[in-house]
């Protein structure tokens, strides 16, 4: 675990810089503004590709499945949240596209194919083609542990902000970021996100309680932390045999 950083203020009013309207010349309308469903948009690299170290700890031929698995085990949990409408997952991974298809999840292929933030960015272009003014959020697809019910309260806290995020167990990086309607999402995953996402005028959510939507996996020992928590059905299916 890395040390904890320097709390942050966490009102709207202490961002440096409000978050841009999505569609300036075209306001949010009062009924379109009050949809409280949620669009999630959920990245997904190519499972030969992803989650490069954990081979460390699961092997070469596992390494991919449990990508997969995490996947799974996130969108099925991001489905059963009631305040979520819909799952966007951006993927140009067929085995992925298709598995996580039939849980319910719409595919956006990654057609810029230039990052996490790109396909963030092309995944909540998809959804506001269809809803101008829908709410979105970015969500780790590496969340195996996701608990709709904490994921609910985290939903219900970034409602009250223009854009708001949760960073990571580590409180370092960051597991979700959300833009309420006609605002940008302005993704800045990556690396020491949680900075860039405060100085870019993101709200931090600070609830307790919360912790199966921080504890995103890279290593066995994000994995094994996962576990305590209690990991989702995929998952527990691929690992705990592995794990012995």
């Amino acid at each position: 675990m890395n040390t904890r950083h320097p709390t942050y203020p966490t009102h709207a009013a202490h961002s440096a810089h409000p978050a841009r309207p999505a569609h300036p010349a075209h306001p949010a309308r009062p009924d379109e503004a009050a949809d409280d469903g949620w669009s999630l948009v959920v990245p997904l690299k190519p499972l030969a590709l992803a989650k490069s170290r954990l081979a460390a700890a699961a092997g070469t031929r596992l390494r991919p499945r449990l990508a997969l698995a995490f996947a799974e085990d996130t969108v099925g949990a991001v489905l059963n949240c009631p305040r979520v409408r819909d799952v966007a997952v951006v993927t140009d991974d067929p085995a992925a596209a298709s598995a996580l298809a039939s849980l319910g999840a719409r595919i956006v292929p990654d057609t810029p194919a230039a990052g996490l933030n790109a396909a963030l960015a092309h995944g909540v272009r998809a959804v506001r083609a269809r809803r101008p003014y829908a709410r979105v959020a970015a969500l780790n697809a590496d969340l195996p542990a996701l608990r709709p019910a904490e994921l609910t309260r985290v939903l219900d806290a970034a409602r009250k902000f223009p854009r708001a995020f949760l960073a990571d167990a580590a409180e370092i990086g960051t597991t979700f970021l959300s833009a309420g309607p006609g605002v940008e999402l302005e993704p800045a995953f990556g690396g020491a996100s949680r900075l860039r996402h405060l100085s870019s005028g993101a709200v931090e959510i600070t609830l307790a309680g919360v912790d199966s939507v921080r504890r995103d996996v890279d290593t066995g020992e994000d994995l094994a932390a996962a576990g305590k928590l209690g990991l989702g059905p995929r998952t527990a299916a691929r690992w705990l045999p592995a794990a012995g």
